[in-house]
């Protein structure tokens, strides 16, 4: 039968993907548009198989606080040219709409959900698509940062209202300078031995005593979590004060609760 310009238009509305794409799936299918729709989603399959050993190092993290509830999600692909179409960043803003209406716990409970929208991308950009990152907070009072390239960016939940001014300094400084925790009480335990281990070998190498070996570990680690705690960092708009001495100059009872941040370049 023949397939007319109306009837792929028709289908690429319909599934996203590209126009060759569309009308080869209408070929196939004699004009069934959900044998199409089926056609199209196998192609995303394959290209998804054939691709996985791919590396996802573009793409674009968006991000929705609502009632309360933070979420923020990174879809990624392979090549900036993609990252940047208007296409992929309305998928990824579908698949946050998903997670918010449904309120979604973890990334294992949304790729549940949203699996297939996945695949069918990389169906449609012929690139390796993947769900890297997904984050929900819930806090008091809430704000995140997304930087210019759209490749990373922090959540972080306060335990009441702040300026909106000093809350955004916060994610930015999150966001620019990666610290790994709140503060050391939720440094995981493994990543606090590991800098203990390397506290201890360095000063081997640096010929020191084996019986000073833990002290100086220590007095390193210490460093380690002012440097990478996020309320004990110096702050970068003003260094003469940390984060959390930041945050108690425009409200001595604001706390950090909540922080979850993601770098597509990490």
């Amino acid at each position: 039968m023949e397939i007319t310009a109306a009837d792929v238009a028709k289908l690429r509305k319909m599934t996203g993907a590209g126009m060759m794409d569309c009308k080869a799936a209408l070929k196939e299918a004699n004009g069934d548009y959900e044998k199409a729709k089926d056609i199209i989603r196998e192609k995303g399959k394959l290209v998804a198989d054939k691709r996985a050993d791919r590396t996802a190092t573009e793409g674009v993290v968006v991000y929705k606080i609502t009632g309360g509830k933070g979420y923020m999600l990174c879809l990624a692909c392979e090549t900036d040219f993609v990252a940047k179409n208007s296409d992929f960043g309305a998928s990824a803003e579908e698949i946050l709409g998903v997670a918010v209406a449904k309120d979604v716990a973890d990334l294992d409970a949304l790729m549940a959900l949203v699996g297939d929208v996945v695949t069918e991308k990389s169906g449609q950009t012929g690139e390796k698509v993947e769900l890297p990152f997904y984050a929900r907070i819930e806090a008091p009072f809430i704000d995140a940062y997304v930087h210019t390239n759209k490749k990373l960016g922090s959540i972080i939940g306060f335990s009441k209202a702040l300026p909106a001014e000093v809350a955004h300094d916060v994610c930015m400084q999150a966001t620019a300078m990666a610290p790994v925790s709140i503060d050391e009480s939720d440094v995981p335990a493994a990543v606090l031995e590991k800098e203990r281990e390397i506290g201890r070998e360095q000063a081997r190498q640096e010929g020191k005593p084996e019986a000073m070996l833990d002290k100086i570990a220590e007095g390193k680690l210490a460093k380690f979590v002012k440097e990478n705690t996020l309320v004990n960092q110096a702050l970068v708009k003003n260094p003469k004060v940390t984060v959390g001495q930041f945050i108690a100059e425009a409200d001595k009872e604001a706390r950090i609760v909540a922080y979850k941040r993601f770098s597509l370049n990490d």
